[in-house]
């Protein structure tokens, strides 16, 4: 098994099973980090020993059957947006250099409650507010493909640690592809969910207690090396909270299963008053799509005059 490289429900269900430890998950995340940060760096802030002890707690607890949690043992990091009782949380930004939470934001709680290690912080754009990852007291974070390249931003410390097996997953912020164009740089799965379904409360510093200073667009969504641990992380981290009063105060249903055969898909060779690329209106499109999709009917639309212009309906059990 190849720890540092293994996907967040892997390393879970492995802690679980006691294949491995939580102290040995962290070891190797620990591990890729010394080997490779000097180069990239992604991580900026590092709780080495205080993620030991908590490490320690997960396997203890682990030994003494308690329940356990999606997370358990699983070793992470977190963009330095989001606020983090007793560990810095700066965005980048000279004035906040010494900001330190008193309490963590409802996101990092909910993580900390499904049992993950918080292991330190990534580098941002200063202030979250440029598609690279660059700011005065950190400097800048290289892409783990080619670090003389751009890991993107402001999420790119984040989406950098996860491409190079820091750490499993990471939890980004994104208004402007500040989670989708840095794991397009490296290599990895970002999700922007929908606004208003992740808890903004905490995500960016406010200190002294004053109003919240980011309220719309921005969402709160998690960055990992496949789709499972982005659906994990995502059911974890949504719904309401009451630290964020705008979100609705709704259940997050699971993603309901979607069958192909269950399907009526309407295709246009063409789109009147609108030209249309050759290679989309082409017939060779629709024999593509038909190819595709499971054994299926097909029917003209009325009133259409492109002769690839259809219906295609589920077929009929025989």
């Amino acid at each position: 098994m190849d720890i540092g490289f293994s996907s967040t429900t892997e390393l879970a269900a492995a802690i679980a099973r006691r294949r491995i430890s939580a102290v040995e998950a962290l070891d190797a995340h620990l591990a890729q980090i010394d080997r490779h940060n000097e180069a990239l760096n992604a991580v900026v802030l590092l709780d080495r020993e205080g993620a030991l002890q908590r490490a320690r707690e997960a396997d203890a607890a682990l030994a003494r059957s308690a329940a356990l949690g999606p997370l358990h043992g699983v070793p992470f990091t977190l963009k330095d947006a989001h606020e983090t009782a007793g560990m810095k949380t700066t965005v980048g930004f000279p004035p906040f250099a010494d900001n330190v939470p008193k309490q963590d934001s409802p996101v990092v709680a909910r993580l900390k409650r499904a049992g993950g290690v918080l292991v330190g912080k990534t580098n941002v754009a200063t202030m979250l507010g440029d598609w690279q990852s660059d700011n005065p007291l950190f400097g800048r974070t290289g892409n783990p493909w080619d670090p003389s390249r751009t890991a993107g931003g402001s999420s790119g410390g984040a989406a950098a640690a996860v491409a190079a097996g820091m750490t499993p997953f990471e939890v980004g912020t994104d208004m402007q592809s500040s989670i989708r164009l840095p794991g397009a740089f490296c290599g990895v799965y970002g999700l922007k969910p929908t606004e208003h379904r992740v808890s903004l409360a905490g995500a960016f510093p406010d200190p002294g207690g004053i109003p919240r200073s980011v309220r719309l667009m921005s969402c709160v969504g998690p960055i990992a090396r496949n789709l499972e641990d982005l659906a994990l992380i995502c059911r974890i981290i949504a719904g309401p909270d009451g630290g964020d009063t705008d979100l609705a105060p709704v259940p997050v249903d699971a993603i309901p299963t979607l069958e192909l055969k269950s399907l009526r898909i309407a295709f246009a060779g063409t789109f009147r008053s609108f030209p249309v690329a050759a290679e989309i209106g082409a017939p060779r499109s629709r024999d593509w799509l038909l190819g595709w999709l499971p054994p299926a009917r097909t029917s003209r639309k009325p009133n259409c005059r492109s002769s690839t212009c259809m219906m295609i309906s589920p077929r009929a059990a025989s």
